[in-house]
């Protein structure tokens, strides 16, 4: 437990005030050198008795220990002198604080870290900004994140610019809010609201921040300073209350009608359980504490409870995914050239379908006017028709008014000829999959675009040598592959080809961002990054239905490991052509590791073609809500009879964790190959891709980092042993054994000397 100055920890019941804003039982061996300590703040004492203390630490303010040593001495300073009457807190570079450094979290597990930090958090922000007699009065611009915005509830009123931005989103990374966020929230805007912003990490604007108590007053931004220092003056002569947001209760419910809202939130955080520690699930224990025992026995229960967080494995997994997605950007041979990005004003899109449209609703969305080409009058306005769909659900669900709806939707300009292209700066073709049309697609553009202009295929399969063979022009040829629906989905396959210049291929990153996707660079090969890696997954589970396992039984095990839908499920939602068509391209690209089930065709046949025929492997009698369907027991019998494969010609018996390695390790070894072959430049890409093209779960880290948490060893050995038992289907491949036999993680970075030197390692 953290003590304070005189050494005892201090009662549940004291309020912040009489808490002490001396230094606790400070060790000299905990001070920083007076260089570091002063590194990251700046003071100024004004004439009229306010002290300015600045957090300046490019480019967001970020939190770390350091800064809170340097806030620890600069308050310790305007509190010791006699002239300072007030304090205002603001940050620097337009920014409050975007929270605490993230990258300093995977250092707390080191012996006493966690430990002083949480000495330093209470000390400074419990202490000496919330329990001192002189006022501070928060200035806040831009953004207060996380720790950012705890720090700003500390002090004693918060006054804010228009449109900046406050939030905890401490849950989104596995961890709870840690500097007394769960106590301070609520008694500033209620138990419901602070509920509703911390389970699902939501950033509010300050105006409702304003209307909610959790700032008081929001002013222009040249008037931000002189409001915050006149009101702190005007706390220091008590013409306004000093308001420690620790002893607050009137914002609080009454216990009976709290406990029912803390029931609510723990039934929701129930609904949402991860992998080892809940923290959802944690947090609404400490909030609980609080309410019931104080802020005081609050806090000391979130000090453990933070721990315990960030020890789990779910933290672990989720920091790496934060941290993966902001590397996607990071190409070996492309960012680091000092290439700038050029503005691509105008898009054009091939194609008005259900990619088309989404592709189209994406870039308006975002402010990029769009062209869209269609071959004929029927066809055009239908696409039109899919992208005022899109836009009218926003509307719908209040996330856009009808003037920005009507502004948005100017921006599109449907065309049957091409003679609009010629002041494109970027061309993306979503055809259907057929390569003589994409192929005469791309003919005619060259004869049309400037030769500035990108060149760009939407396919999710198609080698883009073959859709670009009749492109002179190949350095500005590049696949641009959406998920669908396109406006919805965040992850952008950039696909490259050999030729493929780096230019382009920064200009598109630049895209993806501006159009708000996670864009990650991929080499060119049948499928590419994600559906190559994950072509597997359906043929995995085709494999253990003919062995006789339960089709609702596998699906059910795959979404309780965290996927949205088991492959079933998901088959029916895309429709089989589709499935049946990229099928078709692995058996042809990869013949020696592809299950040939008969399933799929034998559906197709009967026309139960996924949900658009309210038939497939589930029945849907209401819009989309699916049921088992014992009609499909005819053909899983007849499947097992042809695929031949069932041992004795009885269903095996499998446990979820059994059926989830037989789904999932096929996959990881495809992982292997697309990481052998340098399809992706880095694992972590693969991670990202995995979480957000294919649903797998980010508490899981994705899906090579939760390979490695099981060991490389462990997935070898149980793929040799289902090989044998059920073929080529399960072997291993080079990379995967390697890092068994060696002790290595997949994710390591691979040598082109260690490997058989029949390993291909030139894609990229």
């Amino acid at each position: 437990m953290t003590l304070l100055r005189d050494q005892r920890p201090p009662s549940l019941e004291t309020p912040a005030h009489q808490l002490s804003y001396e230094p606790c039982f400070l060790a000299t061996a905990m001070e920083l050198p007076h260089t570091v300590q002063k590194e990251f703040v700046e003071v100024q004492v004004f004439p009229d008795g306010v002290a300015l203390i600045t957090i300046s630490r490019p480019p967001v303010n970020a939190l770390s220990l350091p800064v809170f040593y340097c806030l620890r001495n600069a308050y310790k300073e305007v509190l010791g002198r006699d002239e300072v009457k007030a304090i205002v807190l603001t940050g620097d570079n337009g920014k409050f604080s975007g929270g605490f450094d993230i990258n300093s979290l995977q250092g707390f597990n080191e012996k006493g870290v966690l430990s002083e930090l949480a000495f330093i958090s209470l000390d400074l922000q419990t202490a000496m900004i919330e329990g001192a007699d002189k006022p501070s009065v928060a200035a806040i611009k831009g953004v207060a994140l996380g720790g950012g915005l705890e720090l700003a509830m500390c002090c004693h009123a918060r006054v804010a610019v228009p449109k900046a931005h406050l939030a905890l989103p401490e849950l989104e990374l596995g961890i709870i809010p840690g500097g007394g966020g769960t106590q301070r929230l609520p008694r500033l805007v209620g138990l419901t609201k602070a509920l509703d912003m911390i389970m699902t990490s939501r950033q509010i604007s300050s105006e409702e921040a304003l209307e909610s108590g959790l700032i008081d007053a929001v002013v222009p931004d040249e008037e931000l300073l002189p409001t915050a220092r006149s009101w702190a003056l005007d706390i220091a002569s008590c013409r306004r209350p000093l308001i420690r947001s620790l002893d607050r209760t009137d914002k609080l419910e009454q216990f009976g009608e709290a406990w029912k809202i803390l029931k609510l939130a723990r039934e929701r955080a129930a609904r949402t359980a991860y992998n080892d520690v809940n923290n959802a699930q944690v947090c609404v224990d400490v909030i609980e504490e609080g309410i019931f025992s104080g802020g005081i026995a609050g806090i000391m229960k979130e000090e453990q409870a933070f721990k315990r967080c960030l020890n789990s494995n779910t933290a672990k997994s989720l920091i790496h995914v934060f941290f993966a997605q902001r590397a996607t950007g990071k190409v070996q041979g492309v960012s680091d050239l000092g290439l700038m990005p050029r503005s691509l004003r105008k898009v054009g899109v091939i194609g008005g379908g259900l990619m088309g449209s989404g592709i189209a609703t994406a870039c308006i969305l975002s402010g990029i006017p769009v062209v869209m080409k269609e071959v004929n009058a029927v066809f055009l306005q239908a696409g039109l028709d899919r992208v005022k769909a899109n836009l009218e659900s926003r509307l719908r669900k209040g996330r856009m008014t009808r003037e920005k709806f009507d502004k948005t939707l100017a921006l599109i300009e449907v065309v049957l000829d091409y003679e609009q292209f010629r002041n494109v700066d970027l061309v993306i073709e979503a055809v259907i999959e057929n390569p003589p049309l994409k192929q005469q697609i791309f003919g005619d553009l060259e004869k049309f675009c400037s030769s500035n202009c990108i060149l760009a295929s939407n396919t999710s399969t198609i080698d883009l040598n073959v859709i670009g063979q009749h492109v002179k022009t190949k350095d500005r040829l590049a696949g641009a592959h959406f998920f669908s629906p396109a406006h919805v989905m965040p992850l952008f396959e950039i696909i490259r080809t050999e030729t493929t210049s780096p230019q382009v291929l920064v200009d598109l990153l630049e895209f993806g961002k501006r159009i708000k996707k996670v864009p990650i660079v991929v080499g060119n090969c049948a499928g590419f990054a994600v559906n190559r890696t994950f072509f597997p997954y359906t043929q995995a589970a085709l494999l253990l239905v003919d062995l006789g396992v339960d089709v609702y039984q596998i699906d059910n095990a795959i979404t309780a490991f965290g996927m949205p839908m088991g492959p079933f499920r998901l088959s029916d939602l895309v429709g089989f052509e589709v499935g049946a068509a990229s099928g078709s391209t692995y058996i042809q690209a990869y013949p020696d590791r592809v299950y040939k089930s008969t399933l799929f065709p034998m559906l197709i046949q009967d026309k139960r073609l996924g949900e658009r025929t309210r038939k497939g492997f589930y029945a849907y009698d209401d819009g989309r809500k699916a049921r088992p369907d014992p009609e499909l027991q005819k053909y899983l019998e007849k499947s097992r009879i042809i695929g031949g494969i069932m041992p004795d010609n009885k269903p095996i018996e499998l446990s979820d964790k059994a059926i989830v390695e037989m789904t999932f390790f096929p996959v990881v070894n495809e992982a292997c190959r697309v990481l052998e072959e340098r399809v992706v430049s880095k694992a972590s890409d693969l991670d990202i891709a995995s979480v957000m093209g294919m649903g797998f779960p980010s508490y899981r880290g994705g899906l090579v980092f939760w390979a490695d948490s099981l060991g490389a060893s462990y997935i070898a050995t149980r793929l040799k042993e289902l090989s044998k038992c059920y073929g080529d289907f399960f072997k291993p491949c080079s990379w995967l054994n390697h890092c068994a036999s060696n002790g290595l993680k997949l994710s390591s970075p691979i040598n082109q000397g260690i490997l058989d030197q029949s390993s291909t390692l030139s894609r990229l």
